[in-house]
């Protein structure tokens, strides 16, 4: 199976729903409440799978999101292969996505900045 293929993106967004599915129910007190799992990516030999996490919180709560997720990975894969009709079912790798918390800082800037540029130009106009 080719990296791009639509089989791999049909697996890789299977994967990500029922990895979501999964971690949204865990009771590991670790786990942040507000953790989504952003994207999964399945090798083509669906031997391991990079699952992106993003965590609403401070550096240490995600910290100890991404400890307890990789503690709990026998757990997630038991999990994902009842609910999967997998060959095989993948090793989870968890990586901390900070792309969503990147966006809405470059979000705020972006409006102080315009902010600026219309008090200054009201100020030019009296």
């Amino acid at each position: 199976m080719r990296k791009r293929s639509i089989k791999n993106t049909r697996v890789n967004t299977e994967v990500q729903r029922e990895l979501s599915n999964i971690v949204r129910n865990m009771k590991d007190p670790r786990v942040a409440p507000w953790t989504s799992v952003v994207a999964a990516e399945v090798a083509p030999d669906l031997k391991t799978c990079k699952a992106y996490i993003s965590v609403l919180g401070d550096a240490s709560a995600q910290e100890e999101t991404i400890k307890g997720l990789e503690s709990a990975e026998g757990y997630i894969r038991r999990e994902l292969a009842h609910t999967l009709n997998m060959r095989n079912t993948p090793q989870i790798r968890f990586v901390l996505d900070q792309s969503i918390e990147y966006g809405v800082n470059m979000s705020k800037k972006i409006d102080e900045v315009t902010k600026n540029m219309i008090s200054k130009g009201d100020a030019d106009a009296e």
